[in-house]
């Protein structure tokens, strides 16, 4: 091996090596910080937990805190943090899921069916993406007031896919409108509709996209704490970033850290299972002309 060779190795292993550590560490000292006791937060070290515990996690749901459940009150009750997860639950499989329906049947449409103005409407779809979410914050809720939906996790269900869809379009049509046709043509051919060829053949093989696409949405919506906050007053009506904000983290810290793991270490989980096929779906989807 040359030394040119060599060192051109070692800088790409120390910058992949920096990466690593940059988008790990938070995690990382986020778990350390929820498993520690309130006298090794103060007196021990900050980056290493010598005696873990659960306490944390179990002090969540049993500790009382400062809940607002009506308008100019506050009551001394315990953190609803069942109804919490259980929101959370809800909201961000049915968010996931209506977005994957609906994204995927556009994007068969524009990408497969090419109607006339294909390309312009990917484009302009694909725009949307970039308005800024605060600027709507105004006319999403006089929706919402308008529907009777404040207060209530159909709000959530019907925002949380409009964040996602343009980008799930956009790179679910640009893969559809290059992928092959002749096996779907062969199954039309021998009498399968169109239907039939597209729960059969085209969803098969556009398995790791539709991953890459679900993941992203998971990632967008599991990020949100402002429109949970705005949409959502009553705290058993909450997910958990718009319940964690209702809480005395001055006094709670710890127990707010253990909040904070108790979604994120799911959703990190959940990533980290379908790495290889969101890194598939995302490369195959650029190849393909996204």
């Amino acid at each position: 091996m040359s030394p040119r060779s060599w060192w051109h190795k070692l800088g790409h292993g120390s910058l992949l090596l920096v990466a690593t550590v940059y988008c790990v560490f938070p995690i990382y000292f986020m778990l350390v910080q929820s498993l520690k006791t309130a006298k090794e937060d103060v007196f021990g070290n900050p980056f290493i937990v010598v005696n873990p515990t659960l306490e944390n996690f179990e002090g969540l749901f049993e500790r009382t805190g400062v809940a607002h459940g009506f308008v100019g009150s506050a009551l001394r009750r315990p953190y609803p943090v069942i109804d919490w997860l259980e929101n959370t639950i809800v909201v961000f499989a049915g968010s996931v899921t209506l977005t994957l329906v609906v994204s995927v049947l556009a994007a068969y449409a524009l990408g497969r069916l090419r109607p006339p103005g294909a390309r312009w409407w990917r484009r302009a779809i694909f725009a949307t993406y970039a308005v800024p979410h605060t600027i709507l914050f105004v006319p999403l809720y006089q929706v919402i007031v308008s529907l009777r939906l404040d207060d209530n996790l159909l709000a959530l269900l019907l925002v949380y896919p409009t964040l996602a869809l343009p980008f799930c379009v956009w790179i679910l049509s640009a893969y559809f409108q290059q992928l092959p046709r002749e096996v779907e043509e062969s199954a039309l051919v021998e009498g399968a509709s169109r239907l039939t060829a597209f729960f059969r053949i085209v969803l098969p093989m556009s398995w790791p996209v539709i991953v890459a696409a679900g993941i992203f949405t998971l990632g967008t919506i599991a990020s949100d704490f402002t429109i949970a906050s705005v949409f959502l007053l009553d705290a058993h009506n909450q997910t958990i970033p718009a319940g964690l904000g209702t809480m005395e983290v001055a006094l709670d810290e710890l127990l707010a850290v253990a909040g904070i793991n108790l979604m994120a270490i799911p959703v990190v989980a959940i990533c980290a299972v379908f790495a290889r096929s969101y890194v598939r779906g995302l490369t195959a989807a650029m190849v393909e002309g996204a």
